[in-house]
């Protein structure tokens, strides 16, 4: 244990001193002066440093599933970074670092590390963003597909500054889909189109992807199409994909829910006594409680609890609906507990809640399959509109009256928005081998009648047209710029033999192209036989093995397969509580709060397995990101 003694004899005085193997500073070592200094000294000596073997080792689990026993070595900016990360991934306030409770933690858990204040924190969160937001940049410049943008606004919590978000889409080099959001801004009142295409161009111009673009989803509202509008005046025609027609793309989870509302009006009446009936017994918890005691005497065996929808979002109604059809039987005994409560559904209204229900299922599926950001949306796009079309058709052969109105009001919605599906996401589900044009073929005749051979060869003109702009810009990449040079008879004797064959290579190139029938990609494409459709089809996957039997079609694949379909990436559609930014959030700065809601959405991504770099070398990243503190 000698190791552990922290004085040591001075032999070269005669007096008994003790001195500090640490700081080396000289106490007294007499044995009447006891030794209680000594121990008080060691303590609080800050050249001491007292490491219990156990501390300096770490269970560490392997790729294999393996636990390997290693050393372990604290460092105070690797512990900062985690902590700035943490505040990020999980919105904990900042004010965090002064909170005791956390003190007390850290203590136990790691008492060498110092605890940064609040403005240090803050000022490790923007060097994580500027690291991250480098890193980012650098990616997409790299990209070589194009990148699909969606935006939509959001409201500080005080509801008096608008925010708005705007999210960027691709597929990278190892076609995996990407989603990241890359600008989080206020954006001062009057919120006009003007405005908020100057945003828009701004955040383009910073990035710069104003020249990757390929599509811009927005909800349907004027202000959105008068910014799209002004937005093209801005941008190169030539850099859009079919000379700018394909640049606007409207939510689709914003279109349901317009076409839903509409219908869910027509048979207000029912749904609002049911409504009023799941309002009622919501609204405390002492009333809540006579339900779920009526629900235990009749042996109702569910634990769902009674959900009161909101006006704006059909989705919170139809779930409304559903949680309220459980208890169906419960409500009229209610009316006997209850003087208060009088506005019961009559059965006929249950009746048709039910209807109701398995009609909007279709809705529902389709709304949160649009709302899917992790996988590709685009070539599931056509066949799910189709079939909700094909849904509402049938409706208005229902027994019910109501039914029937309903439908008549939905289909008028449905044909004013999508009378006309977007050309992508046509060619989007083309390109999708289960479908192919058979889709259209199935659905189109349905729709349009005597018109639907119009209708196709239109989207077939499309395609054609997509393909050849492509293949135009292959060729244009890879052109040389300089003419080939003449070889003179002397020069071509020079170098290596000829090649075996070599007579028939030149054969093949002097015979004329009119003699061989050469089928273009696309016709290849589409005569194959439409694959089986499975669950869980990775289309990413299947093009990218098959790139080089289609290497146009690929690139035009990889493009259209990342547009987002809805604008649902910043906010979920589900959400039935508005779109509002924390408290906590509303009162930091608007360089913080962008800083915090865009490096979450990049740290989650590379956490979540879409980008692993991040966690396979967090060494190498510490270390620049060290760099990058120290030079700032």
């Amino acid at each position: 244990m000698e190791d552990t003694k922290i004085v040591e004899q001075d032999m070269h005085d005669c007096s008994d001193t003790a001195i500090c193997k640490g700081c080396k500073k000289k106490l007294s070592g007499k044995g009447t002066a006891g030794t209680s200094h000594l121990k008080k000294h060691r303590d609080n000596c800050p050249r001491m440093q007292f490491r219990d073997v156990g501390q300096m080792l770490k269970a560490i689990k392997t790729k294999e599933g393996d636990v390997e026993i290693r050393t372990f070595k604290f460092d105070q900016d690797t512990t900062r970074r985690e902590l700035a990360n943490m505040v990020i991934l999980h919105e904990y306030p900042l004010s965090m670092v002064e909170h005791s409770g956390f003190h007390r933690f850290m203590g136990t858990a790691q008492p060498l590390f110092k605890i940064p204040s609040r403005n240090t924190l803050n000022s490790d969160l923007l060097h994580i963003y500027d690291y991250e937001r480098a890193k980012l940049k650098g990616l997409l410049e790299k990209n070589k597909g194009r990148i699909a943008l969606t935006t939509d606004m959001w409201t500080s919590h005080n509801q008096r500054k608008g925010v708005m978000a705007i999210t960027a889409h691709f597929v990278d080099n190892s076609w995996t889909l990407q989603s990241r959001i890359i600008r989080f801004i206020y954006v001062p009142c009057p919120h006009t189109s003007e405005m908020l295409a100057d945003v828009m161009m701004e955040c383009l111009h910073d990035w710069n992807i104003q020249h990757k673009l390929s599509t811009l989803t927005v909800d349907n509202c004027s202000t959105n199409n008068a910014m799209i509008r002004i937005l093209l005046e801005m941008v190169s025609d030539v850099s859009l994909l079919l000379n700018r027609d394909m640049f606007h793309m409207r939510c689709s989870a914003h279109i349901l829910n317009l076409i839903v509302r509409d219908g869910l009006d027509v048979i207000s009446d029912s749904v609002e006594r049911i409504h009023s009936s799941v309002s009622y017994w919501t609204s405390s918890p002492k009333i809540e409680e006579k339900i779920f005691e009526t629900v235990n005497q009749l042996e109702i065996e569910s634990t769902r609890k009674l959900v009161l929808d909101c006006k704006t979002r059909w989705n919170s109604t139809y779930l409304m609906i559903r949680s309220a059809l459980v208890y169906k039987t419960v409500f009229p005994l209610l009316k006997h507990k209850d003087s208060h409560y009088k506005n019961v559904p009559t059965e006929d209204d249950w009746v048709l809640a039910k209807e109701i229900s398995d009609k909007l299922d279709v809705f529902y599926q389709a709304t949160e399959e649009f709302s899917g950001t992790k996988y590709p949306m685009a070539n599931n796009y056509l066949p799910t509109v189709c079939d909700i079309r094909d849904a509402i058709n049938e409706w208005s052969t229902s027994t019910f009256e109501q039914i029937k109105l309903m439908a008549s009001s939905m289909a008028h919605k449905f044909d004013s928005y999508w009378s006309k599906f977007h050309g992508g996401m046509v060619v989007a589900t083309i390109l999708d081998p289960r479908y192919k044009m058979k889709v259209m073929e199935c659905y189109f005749p349905l729709f349009y009648g005597d018109g639907s051979s119009y209708e196709i060869n239109k989207i077939q003109g499309v395609l054609l047209r997509m393909v050849g702009e492509y293949e135009q810009t292959s060729k244009t990449s890879q052109a040389s710029p300089s003419n080939p040079t003449h070889v003179s008879p002397s020069q071509s004797t020079i170098g290596p033999p000829k090649r075996k064959m070599s007579r028939f290579d030149q054969y093949i190139t002097e015979v004329p192209c009119t003699t061989i029938h050469v089928k273009i990609e696309l016709e290849y494409y589409l005569e194959e036989p439409v694959i089986p459709r499975v669950e869980n089809f990775d289309i990413l996957t299947w093009w990218k093995v098959n790139a080089s039997k289609y290497p146009t079609l690929h690139c035009i694949a990889r493009d259209i397969l990342a547009i987002d379909v809805s604008t649902v990436a910043s906010e979920s559609v589900f959400s039935t509580e508005g779109r509002f930014v924390s408290p906590h959030r509303s009162r930091l700065h608007p360089k913080t709060v962008e800083a915090l809601m865009c490096a979450q959405s990049w740290l989650w991504s590379e956490f979540n397995g879409i980008n692993n770099h991040f966690v396979k070398n967090l060494t190498d990243e510490m270390e620049l990101w060290k760099l990058e503190v120290e030079r700032k």
